[in-house]
């Protein structure tokens, strides 16, 4: 029983979150701080209750999108059918209500405690979407791709939010006077950007694996009314977009003191060639071609997300600091 709650809640997922929220924290916006001898305003245990709203109302999630798609799940894959055989409908929809209203609850504490409006919308509109996509959205035309993408988005955001509004609250019009926020912001919207891009890739080439069920069950997702010629045409739009992008960034808006072609080599190893490498097999006419575009889609995710470590250790590098020596000001 125990075991079949931690798949319907998809725990490798959980855990790709808690690592996200915590990277942005440690890696990104700690450093970047120290860099402008600025302490770090969100505490540890706000951070902590940050992260456990976000990492539950996620799992609330995956447990009533598995809720509603279990006729679509019976068709694609019947051997991985949690809801229904190991766990009943009646009870998975408990746990969605437990885990969706235990992380409302904690996201709302957290904004009152934050006096911020901003992230306590966050934690009450993002659940709606979820619940909404898996109800229905998820089944017209790209309207739940875009939901899953932006609410992947927000994960590594909400940190840079809490941090910013903070900092506003303690310097209130002198941090505006500083590049601070604007360099917080920067690299927040860009590694939002990245996940956005990332997940819309990866949820298109699902509803590519998934066309069969969804067809049956009339949903209307991109390779049912688009047809997979044109499905593979956007997706490989959508890849070059997220790769021209960041390069763009990186090269131009994104400079670090001292870096003068680690983060490029990083972008060009880890992410586009991955990237050229999912076109090749997307339009491959293998078996397997979806399930390893999605896979290598997943391996290119972790590897941007892990560049805050890098990112950390240029900070550290240009500004005299010890990698990984700033926890203490968490």
């Amino acid at each position: 029983m125990i075991h079949s709650v931690f798949k319907l809640v998809r725990y490798k997922n959980l855990i790709f979150i808690v690592a996200i929220q915590w990277l942005m924290a440690v890696c990104v916006i700690a450093p970047t701080l120290a860099m402008f001898h600025v302490p770090v305003h969100t505490t540890w245990w706000m951070q902590l209750i940050l992260v456990a709203a976000t990492t539950l109302i996620a799992a609330g999630g995956y447990v009533v999108n598995d809720y509603f798609d279990l006729k679509i799940d019976r068709i694609n894959r019947p051997e991985k059918v949690i809801v229904g055989n190991n766990i009943d409908k009646r009870n998975a929809m408990r746990l969605y209500q437990l885990l969706t209203i235990a992380g409302v609850v904690l996201g709302l504490t957290a904004a009152v405690v934050l006096h911020t409006w901003t992230v306590g919308m966050i934690f009450v509109i993002v659940p709606g979407m979820l619940w909404f996509y898996s109800a229905s959205y998820k089944r017209q035309f790209l309207v739940g791709n875009l939901i899953v993408a932006l609410s992947a988005a927000l994960v590594p955001l909400i940190p840079f939010i809490v941090e910013c509004g903070l900092l506003t609250d303690n310097y209130n019009f002198l941090i505006r006077e500083t590049p601070i926020l604007k360099t917080l912001y920067a690299w927040g919207c860009t590694f939002a950007a990245f996940a956005f891009l990332w997940t819309l890739i990866r949820e298109i080439i699902k509803d590519l694996q998934d066309e069969y069920g969804d067809r049956e069950m009339e949903c209307r997702t991109v390779p049912i009314i688009c047809g997979a010629l044109w499905t593979k045409i956007i997706i490989t739009t959508l890849v070059l977009l997220a790769d021209g992008l960041l390069a763009y960034l990186i090269t131009t808006k994104l400079a670090i003191p001292g870096d003068t072609s680690t983060t490029f080599r990083y972008f060009l190893v880890g992410i586009a060639m991955p990237g050229l490498c999912l076109i090749a097999i997307l339009w491959s006419k293998t078996c397997a071609a979806y399930r390893n575009a999605s896979a290598l889609c997943k391996f290119i995710m972790v590897i941007g997300v892990l560049y805050a470590v890098v990112y950390h250790f240029l900070i550290a590098k240009a500004f005299g600091l010890p990698f990984l020596g700033i926890f203490h000001i968490i």
